[in-house]
């Protein structure tokens, strides 16, 4: 820690880490903490311009910069020694924060847990605010390097203050900065998840591999829920929930099955619950007892005790490394038991997640991965998040899309949800569906329920029409690996997220802070989830939400939008409301059933075209990272590739198929390990035309009588969409008038 950036005094310290952030220390004895903690790992961002003032004007001590101004009277902190004004202009009244105040304006950040959860759960503070300012308190934080966990060795106040104003893109790159940034994503993780609470034999589980894979949908991630292991136990050991041996009745030949699925391109992940540590129940307990010092023929059980360094070596040594060696790649720690029981006891969930990643990148390096809940701010340096079971509704449905953009604000990035819902419920294909194409633009795609029989997300348990949407996304979903790889790298390298809120990007503008569903996904697109079922009379579901400025194409129906305007979109079973920015650039994988872990040989590039822009796609491998910058420039009609490939990491017959929206142009395929310069001869497409083809099919399926429904037809036929707006809003009902309205109004 750079000594210069310290103001101090015999009981408090000020560092100024940047010119909008301070840490703020008060300590009685004087004792300040300059080691690690759980949520900081670094202090130093060079020398930032300040000016200290020292006793003046009843003050101890100010320190300003140019966008903050820090006065101390001194003394223990309180809200009338300590106050802190921003040099911007966001609050109601003035722009001051004393020591104490809420933020009331807050834009929250996340959650433990959506256990049980059936909607809006609670969620704790973010670095971001409408204020301008906010507060990340690190006092009860204990001190950590590695896996080392200690209490701090006296308390002190320890605070930072984030006065970053509307600018949280930059606060979230300091954040990062400060905390650590998240590790990358393994590329496997990116496609679908196949999980299920549900008592598979291993007959059955690949028998169900099987028929996803005829059936043309791309499984990337087996997970075996706790059936894995044996939970009919002696009642004298407790419960069956915590468990480390096969279950040879459902699972004689693991390491053949683990085999077999390997073999097909998953990657697999087994459910645990350590809380009841190793009983004697166990295959282990034997050589776990010895290590720990205790007499196997005691039948004492070896106690979950994260603080005991010999249970942690023979806890990986003895039991998680041997099923890793049998082909587990990773774990899904279902820590479901509390937190500390004391302020001097370390949280069991965070020393889980740090002692697995950490183990895991000990092992597998880049590929380090594992799935549980979110244990407060500097999780996301252990990915991704299990957000736990969730009830199957609307309204939790609902919630999923405002949590996953939300936990942003505190650096949460890998969100992984129950999609679908875990538990209870009703059979509601619609519901389902919406669920699994939100999914598809989540962090985590990962199908998941209870042991419920009639609970399976499989998507042919629903009508035909249902299952061939659900195969559709599930394939899309496959198809975006490159471009979710990208943002992958983007967050690890530049902390810019996969997931952000729209006042992100648009910091000013009430309506992005309204609409707390929508989202933008990646650097290109901007999703406005559909969490409702669909009305009666057009068979279609809406979702309302903003467009910004510019212009903003659909990703499948192709209809323009002119921003700025708040937008009800409507959409039957295939369609999901996802804008492209103008001039956007979305790479796709040709083939969604290859393997995930490979580059993809064949992949098509959707150009959206409008405005003058670029899109760098990054490739990462063992062996290196390649990066493909496509361009387009409207001024001369020419769309550009520039590759950098320095360990040859591109397939060497990688070929692009360039597809532009709106346009009658077709392009042959082309190399993709080359830079390329290809000059456009653009044919637009009859818009008037798609229009109304998307008009007639809204027609056709609306429950309305034929006459009325031949009467708005020839209104929109006929008259100028302006007037033909007026017609179909005094006589169509009026979900059937939106929905058209939208087509006529819009381009």
């Amino acid at each position: 820690m750079n000594q210069k950036n310290q103001v101090s005094g015999d009981h408090y310290r000020f560092t100024v880490i940047t010119n909008k952030m301070i840490r703020m220390e008060y300590q009685s004895a004087g004792q300040f903490e300059d080691a690690t903690t759980q949520t900081v790992v670094n202090r130093d961002f060079g020398k930032p311009d300040f000016q200290v003032i020292r006793d003046q004007e009843g003050f101890a001590v100010q320190i300003e910069t140019d966008s903050f101004h820090l006065y101390y009277r001194g003394g223990e902190f309180n809200g009338a020694n300590l106050f802190i004004d921003t040099k911007y202009n966001f609050q109601t009244h003035y722009p001051r924060w004393h020591y104490g105040d809420p933020d009331v304006k807050n834009l929250l950040g996340t959650a433990r847990t959506l256990d049980g959860a059936d909607g809006a759960v609670s969620l704790d503070s973010g670095i971001m605010s409408k204020d301008g300012f906010t507060i990340l308190d690190d006092s009860t934080s204990m001190l950590q390097a590695g896996t080392s966990i200690r209490n701090r060795p006296v308390e002190e106040i320890d605070l930072y203050g984030f006065a970053y104003g509307h600018d949280y893109r930059k606060a979230l790159y300091d954040y990062y900065q400060l905390t650590g940034f998240p590790p990358m994503v393994p590329r496997f993780a990116l496609g679908n998840w196949w999980s299920r609470f549900y008592p598979y034999t291993q007959e059955s589980y690949l028998a169900l591999m099987d028929r996803f894979q005829k059936a043309g949908i791309p499984i990337a991630v087996a997970v075996l829920d706790m059936n894995w292991h044996v939970t009919d136990i002696p009642t004298k050991y407790g419960s069956g929930w915590t468990g480390y041996t096969w279950n040879k009745k459902l699972f004689p030949e693991p390491e053949k099955l683990l085999a077999t699925l390997h073999a097909q391109g998953k990657h697999v992940t087994l459910n645990v619950h350590p809380a009841a540590g190793i009983r004697p129940s166990e295959v282990q307990y034997p050589e776990v007892a010895k290590a720990v010092g205790i007499d196997p023929a005691s039948k004492q059980p070896v106690l979950f005790d994260l603080n005991n360094r010999k249970f942690i070596q023979a806890y990986f040594n003895l039991v998680h490394h041997p099923l890793e060696k049998q082909g587990i790649d990773f774990w899904w720690l279902d820590w479901q038991q509390g937190a500390a029981r004391s302020r001097a006891q370390i949280d069991p969930l965070w020393s889980l997640n740090v002692l697995h990643f950490l183990d895991q990148v000990k092992e597998k390096k880049d590929q380090a991965l594992i799935l549980s809940r979110y244990a407060g701010p500097g999780s996301h340096r252990y990915p991704i998040g299990f957000s736990g079971d969730s009830i199957a509704s609307w309204r939790s449905l609902t919630f999923q899309p405002y949590f996953t953009a939300t936990a942003t604000n505190i650096g949460y990035t890998w969100w992984s949800h129950d999609i679908g819902g875990h538990m209870h419920g009703s059979y509601d294909p619609e519901l389902s569906l919406r669920w699994l194409q939100f999914g598809v633009f989540s962090p985590i795609m990962r199908l998941h329920s209870s042991d419920n029989p009639f609970m399976g997300k499989e998507p042919w348990q629903y009508d035909l029409e249902t299952d061939k949407s659900m195969t559709r996304f599930m394939r899309l979903r496959a198809q975006l690996v490159p471009y979710l790889a990208t943002a992958d790298v983007l967050t690890h390298q530049q902390g810019m997220p996969l997931i952000e809120p729209v006042y992100y990007r648009y910091p000013e503008v009430k309506e992005a802070y309204q609409f707390k569903n929508e989202y933008f996904f990646g650097s290109e697109m901007l999703v406005v989830p559909i969490t409702a079922p669909s009305d009666d009379t057009t068979g279609l579901a809406s979702a309302e939400g903003y467009v910004p400025a510019g212009t903003w194409t659909d990703l499948f129906t192709h209809q323009q939008y002119t921003g700025p305007a708040v937008v009800k979109f409507y959409r039957n079973k295939f369609q999901y409301p996802v804008l492209v920015r103008s001039g956007g650039i979305v790479p796709l994988a040709d083939d969604a059933m290859a393997a995930i872990d490979d580059l993809p040989e064949a992949m098509t590039v959707t150009l959206f075209p409008g405005k003058q822009h670029a899109y760098v796609l990054h490739e990462q491998t063992a062996a290196g990272e390649a990066q493909t910058k496509f361009s387009w420039d409207p001024v001369a009609g020419t769309f550009g590739m520039t590759v950098t490939d320095p360990n040859h990491i591109i397939p060497e017959k990688r070929t692009y198929q360039l597809q532009i929206v709106g346009v009658k142009t077709t392009m042959k395929p082309f190399s993709g390990r080359f830079d390329q310069r290809l000059t456009l001869d653009l044919e637009a497409e009859d818009q008037q035309a798609i229009k109304l083809q998307h008009i007639f099919a809204i027609l056709q399926h609306a429950k309305v009588a034929f006459d009325l429904k031949k009467q708005l037809w020839q209104s929109v036929n006929d008259m100028p969409a302006s007037r033909a707006a007026l017609t179909v809003a005094s006589l169509a009902p009026a979900t059937l008038s939106d929905a058209l309205l939208e087509i006529l109004l819009n381009d």
